[in-house]
């Protein structure tokens, strides 16, 4: 049997093209509270943070977090309402490999509703879609893939963790699972390939083409029973 068992998936960037949303929403929110930002700008500052790490940010440079939060959120989850768009290839992928899987995002759990939840990929992961306010540290601390891999019977080391971002990478580092970078289609960080690949990623992707060969590769025709 293969030794990988399972799949643990960022959110934003890795199942949902939403990345360009929530950095356009909270470029929005900063710019209308006083500090000018462009969605580039917010993408470098905010994406992959839990949101105490952007709290903190928010404050170190005079704004008003709460308030900054609830005019993004309200101008994201309208953006929602229209359109929660896929990332591409992200059904082949799911449907071709029945490991075990899991969610595991920094996103509150209200995002995570009215986003991935709302959509048919919400069936392939069940009651398993975790957010940072399901365990005590965020990533890039480890306890979310380990409460994943807890919940899905299966060990660190048997578990791939894909993320597009350092806080993921690292999660999936000090966790023991394989720590797959993701650069999707409309990633336009400078050199993100290289970025994960210094954070600490076993393996770097393009796009979830590149991701289904990896898993092809990394897995056999025995798979584990979900």
């Amino acid at each position: 049997m293969s030794r990988v068992k399972a799949i643990l998936f960022d959110c934003d960037g890795v199942l949902i093209d939403s990345e360009p949303m929530g950095c356009g929403s909270l470029a929005q929110a900063v710019t209308e509270a006083g500090h000018p930002m462009s969605q580039h700008e917010a993408r470098a500052v905010f994406s992959g943070n839990a949101a105490r790490d952007s709290r903190n940010w928010m404050a170190s440079n005079g704004l008003d977090a709460a308030t900054v939060f609830a005019r993004s959120d309200d101008i994201l989850f309208e953006m929602f309402e229209t359109s929660i768009p896929y990332i591409p290839g992200i059904e082949e992928v799911l449907r071709d490999f029945p490991l075990k899987r899991a969610i595991c995002s920094n996103s509150s759990v209200l995002r995570l509703e009215l986003s991935i939840c709302r959509t048919p990929l919400a069936a392939y992961f069940g009651r398993h879609v975790y957010s940072a306010e399901h365990v005590a540290q965020p990533k890039p601390a480890p306890d979310m893939a380990l409460h994943a891999c807890r919940e899905l019977g299966v060990l660190p080391h048997e578990a791939i963790f894909i993320d597009d971002n350092i806080h993921g990478i690292r999660c999936a580092r000090e966790a023991g699972c394989i720590a797959v970078g993701f650069v999707g289609p409309s990633d336009d960080r400078h050199d993100h390939d290289q970025t994960l690949r210094a954070a600490g990623a076993h393996h770097v992707v393009n796009g979830m083409s590149d991701f289904h060969a990896l898993l092809t590769t990394l897995t056999t025709e025995i798979f584990e029973v979900i």
